[in-house]
């Protein structure tokens, strides 16, 4: 029997029961583990949900008038019913809902406090019962289990101990045949690694070692054959490598120790104008100086720290395609080790450009956005400011103190406004997500309200709010506090565009499963090139017809609401024939 033989004979054997070992294990756990999963979910559910119910039972019998223990006990029944899964549970289940119905009728009829308090005492009975069988039930699986652990335990102790006699077994005979031979190998790869291919291993045998030896000495024929071909593979991986460098989207410029190019990829070549055959081989001093380019992307090399000159650098600006775009210089140092001196060496500089205009731009919404929330803070601040001078002045009558309140109000609600937008929009973008309260909502009171709310402003304006919904309208699922949020600020940016004298109208009817509610003013319109940035946060529309002044942020929050509610928010308008908000909400 040769070694490979005995070798895979052992390790068959092995396999083979480590695979019984696993298997069995693996279906012991999974036995295992589907009883606990099943007991968890059938019985230990349910003994929690009577715990639920009798601690109900409890605040009922504490505070009667009290209807929060009520509806937790009847949700927790409401649970229970649909997770019966032991005899006798479903009859118990059904005397409870029966006995909860008797105690809601008692207690409707306002019966005697004693004739209430039996009634709680059965339900608690009953809940007892309940909890009673499944408590026995978990108990009895328990034990089950326990039974099928101690079994597959003993099990798996025998097929462990067969796999180790069968390891030691393998161990002890394997290793004995097989060292001879290795360190003979052994020997004669020292010999090749010292480049030494003179040292061939004899051949004294036919099996897998002597094969092994004849293979070796081959080996130490060829490898003069592969130091020639060493060269090819080089060129190949240098090849490879400039695929790489020529497909990036960064320029890339590489200089040698002299500081004379040596590469250039096909970006960089066009960001300085000049073709990559003019540059390589060309000293870096002499190539920047009929490039305004390269000239400045080489001067942080002049000084002694150039890391910290380009840290300093301002942005470099390319114009390409009729388009301002910013890079940014970065450079950094090639070293190599040298076995022959035992130390790091400079061999050259990798200097890149790198597109920052994506940041750029961010950076300029940023600043943007400070510009707008200061002037719409400021504006309140100093009217704020004025009001209160005004109210100290003890000449003025109560009439006009009253107007100088209501001006304090009305600013004091519009900071009130930014602050909340800000805050909403920091709980998105954090991921916090939006807390709604669904309920059936009447389209007609949520428009009356906010029709009330803008009152003043459309008074202010001399505005006319026309109200269009139809009696039949159906109630929608919403949040009522949120799409009213949202139709203020929808009319609160229709008063602010429609010109004094005009007429906003509030529209609605039924589609289907929803109801579209929509706000048309009169006001200059909005591009259609600009129906969807409106609703972006940070958003300022580059429109001289007058759309400006707000923080950005109402409409994307607006969107956001009503997205979330399983409605849609959308604008249809054109320039000079004003707009139309409309959104939708699912029918309840």
């Amino acid at each position: 029997m040769n070694l490979k033989t005995k070798i895979t004979l052992g390790y068959v054997a092995l396999l083979a029961l480590l695979l019984a070992l696993g298997g069995y294990a693996y279906y012991s756990v999974h036995r295992l583990e589907a009883a606990s999963r099943n007991t968890l979910q059938a019985n230990f559910y349910s003994v929690e949900l009577g715990q639920r119910m009798l601690r109900d039972l409890d605040r009922i019998e504490q505070a009667p008038a009290d209807s929060g223990g009520l509806a937790g006990f009847r949700r927790s029944l409401t649970r229970e019913a649909g997770n019966i899964t032991e005899p006798g549970e479903q009859r118990v289940v059904d005397e409870l809902t029966q006995t909860l119905a008797a105690y809601q009728t008692r207690r409707a009829e306002r019966a005697p406090a004693e004739t209430q308090r039996a009634v709680i005492y059965q339900l608690r009975d009953q809940t007892q019962r309940m909890m009673t069988i499944n408590t026995q039930a978990l108990v009895q699986k328990n034990a089950r289990t326990n039974e099928r652990a101690t079994q597959a335990g003993r099990y798996l102790l025998v097929f462990a101990s067969l796999s180790l006699l069968v390891a030691l077994m393998f161990v002890l005979s394997v290793p004995e045949a097989a060292v001879g031979p290795l360190r003979k190998l052994t020997n004669a790869l020292e010999h090749a690694t010292d480049q030494d291919f003179t040292a061939t291993i004899p051949v004294e045998s036919q099996d897998e070692y002597g094969r092994v030896a004849r293979a070796f000495n081959r080996m130490l024929v060829q490898l003069q054959e592969y130091r020639s071909s060493t060269l090819a593979g080089l060129v190949t991986e240098r090849n490879r490598v400039q695929s790489i460098v020529n497909s990036l989207d960064e320029g890339l410029l590489v200089l040698d120790e002299e500081r004379r190019i040596i590469l250039v990829n096909p970006t960089m070549s066009e960001l300085l104008s000049v073709p990559t055959a003019a540059l390589l081989g060309q000293p870096a001093a002499d190539a920047a100086r009929a490039n305004d380019l390269l000239r400045t992307m080489l001067r942080p090399l002049e000084g002694s720290h150039p890391e910290a000159a380009v840290a300093d650098a301002p942005l470099l600006t390319i114009t390409r395609q009729g388009e301002e775009v910013y890079y940014r210089l970065d450079v950094q140092d090639l070293v190599s080790f040298n076995e022959a001196r035992q130390k790091t060496e400079f061999v050259g500089q990798i200097l890149t450009l790198r597109n920052v205009s994506d940041f750029k731009k961010l950076d300029q919404v940023k600043s943007n956005f400070l510009a707008t929330v200061s002037h719409e803070l400021k504006t309140p601040l100093n009217s704020i400011s004025l009001s209160l001078k005004l109210l100290q002045d003890e000449r003025i009558d109560q009439e006009e103190r009253q107007q100088v309140a209501s001006g304090l109000t009305r600013e004091t609600q519009r900071m009130q406004r930014i602050v909340a937008e800000l805050l909403d929009v920091s709980r998105l973008e954090a991921g916090a997500g939006i807390q709604l309260d669904f309920a059936p909502t009447a389209l007609a009171e949520v428009a009356r309200f906010a029709a009330d709310t803008v009152q003043v402003q459309l008074e202010s304006k001399i505005l006319e709010l026309h109200r269009d919904l139809p009696a039949d309208l159906p109630p929608v699922r919403a949040d009522i506090e949120k799409t009213t949020w949202v139709l203020i600020n929808l009319l609160a940016n229709a008063i602010r565009y429609s010109p004094p004298g005009e007429t906003i109208t509030i529209r609605a009817e039924r589609q289907g499963k929803f109801v579209r509610l929509g706000v048309q003013d009169q006001g200059p319109g909005i591009a259609p090139e600009h129906h969807e940035r409106i609703f972006q946060r940070f958003a300022q529309i580059p429109d001289k017809a007058g759309y400006k002044g707000g923080s950005g942020l109402g409409l994307s929050i607006a969107r956001e609401f009503i997205t979330t509610q399983g409605g849609r928010l959308w604008v249809e308008s054109d320039l000079g024939s004003g707009s139309t908000f409309y959104f939708t909400l699912p029918v309840a």
